[in-house]
């Protein structure tokens, strides 16, 4: 009986050998799968940590240069920037941008869901994206109308509201928006168009720099068309309002 049990016991070892490498090799792809999508996971967790890292890093930081801005400077051979802090910009530069581009901001959370409305109803030949948005995408992001760049705009920007103060969220933009071919940032453009600092902008001088956005490189702050004057006019008076209503106590 021993023998017969041993024999039983060899042969069941035998047949668990043959078996296993039929197992193995039918389980490689499925662990090769496992072992991929695990680097997927660990490498968006990376990414994720990483862009909280530099969000909160930026909330007293400045941004040394932003993707636009490289590209920009590698085109022209350079481009023309000088960082300023929210002191030593004009009152009324800061009024007017918010006028002219986000009137809400104080208000909203990084998203204004009434203006992305107006948007979509006017079949998207009106801008919907707040002063945030417009951060989230110069700062961390690229140019473009894509989807996938909106979403990632749209998923990023109510950390950076959450991160950083009003006020640092408006100093940025002031710093990184697009003036004229090259001039990036109000100080650089407050001297190329009127040859003052930006701490030294006149309300008109304010709100045609604001009125030529978002289409610097088809307008003139310096050379107004009509309609850089009209626009200018209309937020003389939205600055005036936002100032008067309260809309500008989350910068001022």
């Amino acid at each position: 009986m021993a023998r017969k049990t041993s024999k039983t016991a060899a042969k069941s070892k035998s047949r668990s050998k043959t078996a296993k490498p039929k197992g193995g090799l039918l389980g490689a792809p499925a662990r090769l799968v496992r072992r991929l999508w695990g680097y997927v996971i660990k490498g968006i967790l990376l990414v994720v940590v990483l862009g909280f890292v530099v969000t909160f890093a930026y909330s007293f930081i400045n941004p040394p240069t932003t993707p636009y801005m490289l590209g920009e400077s590698r085109r022209l051979g350079g481009v023309n920037q000088t960082w300023v802090a929210m002191d030593d910009i004009a009152p009324t530069m800061a009024r007017s941008a918010v006028a002219a581009e986000d009137a809400n901001f104080c208000n909203h959370w990084g998203l204004d869901l009434t203006a992305i409305r107006a948007a979509l109803d006017d079949g998207g030949n009106r801008g919907g994206s707040t002063i945030s948005q417009q951060v989230v995408k110069n700062v961390f992001l690229w140019h473009g109308r894509s989807w996938f760049r909106k979403s990632l705009e749209a998923l990023m920007t109510p950390v950076v509201e959450a991160v950083w103060s009003k006020e640092r969220i408006l100093e940025v933009y002031l710093n990184v928006a697009e003036f004229d071919e090259g001039v990036f940032g109000v100080e650089a453009a407050a001297i190329h168009y009127f040859g003052v600092n930006a701490d030294q902008l006149s309300g008109t001088q304010a709100a045609r720099l604001a009125a030529i956005l978002p289409n610097p490189k088809g307008r003139s702050a310096s050379q107004p068309s009509t309609y850089v004057r009209s626009r200018a006019a209309s937020i003389i008076d939205g600055a005036a309002t936002i100032a008067a209503d309260g809309r500008a106590g989350c910068f001022q």
